[in-house]
């Protein structure tokens, strides 16, 4: 595991109060970066944060939608008021409703997957960058998916986010590669979270059967997607940009 100990490391992590952002923000402060949490429920986020308190980290947290710009900015100073710089983001807040299919979809669910997804990836983005430029380099992780690469009927929004967020991805690695900035994406599979119990209650598919879509035959625990972000974001990472790390047991083999 990468250390950061007594490195004056920051990172922001945007929905850190559940699932794989809190497992996430802990990795981050495990590994000794002081942390900036994110997260749209003031009650999960100050769990989180209690967590970090209690094992002896520096962290902060702001509540707020990422899907504003307000937040977006807020995060970044707060980042920067604190701590007194940015390193690292990993910008993993979104949301994942069933809509039907791509008929059935309506312009207002669309338009809310898009604008916590995919709008408040970029809005992270934009402001994380330059601060990060500031501080003379970092790096960025964005949280994709699976349904980036391969289709999964009935989330038409979702998998249009999750695509998109690997196109940003890129794009942002390219341009600013030259000012030591790397900009990655993590792809998750099954992940043992709150929001893929949601997707099972909403589907026809039973936990098991995920299991057994999935070739390692289980479901991931958070922490694993937690140590693929630390990592992409460590010196160990450090010749890898603009790339699409699956995290998934095999299952887009």
């Amino acid at each position: 595991m990468n250390s950061w100990k007594d490195s004056g490391r920051v990172a922001l992590i945007t929905g850190a109060g559940k699932g794989i952002g809190q497992a996430t923000a802990i990795a981050f402060a495990s590994a000794g970066a002081r942390v900036v949490l994110s997260g749209r429920s003031e009650e999960p986020l100050a769990h989180t944060l209690a967590l970090i308190e209690k094992a002896g980290g520096e962290v902060v947290m702001l509540v707020g939608d990422v899907s504003e710009e307000a937040t977006a900015q807020k995060a970044v100073s707060l980042a920067i008021e604190q701590f007194g710089q940015l390193d690292f983001a990993v910008n993993n807040a979104g949301i994942s409703p069933w809509v039907g299919n791509t008929a059935e979809c309506s312009l207002q669910d669309w338009q809310q997957v898009i604008n916590t997804n995919l709008t408040g990836t970029w809005l992270g983005m934009k402001y994380q960058i330059p601060a990060m430029v500031r501080s003379g380099g970092g790096a960025i992780v964005n949280m994709s998916s699976v349904a980036a690469l391969a289709a999964f009927a009935g989330y038409c929004p979702y998998s249009a986010t999750k695509w998109a967020i690997v196109g940003i991805t890129k794009v942002a690695a390219k341009e600013f590669a030259g000012q030591n900035i790397r900009v990655n994406a993590i792809a998750p599979g099954s992940i043992d979270t709150p929001l893929f119990a949601d997707v099972v209650q909403s589907t026809p598919n039973s936990r098991e059967d995920y299991e057994q879509q999935t070739p390692m035959k289980r479901i991931a625990r958070p922490e694993e997607v937690a140590a693929a972000a630390v990592w992409l974001c460590s010196d160990g990472a450090s010749y890898v940009t603009g790339t699409l790390l699956p995290v998934d047991g095999g299952s887009t083999l």
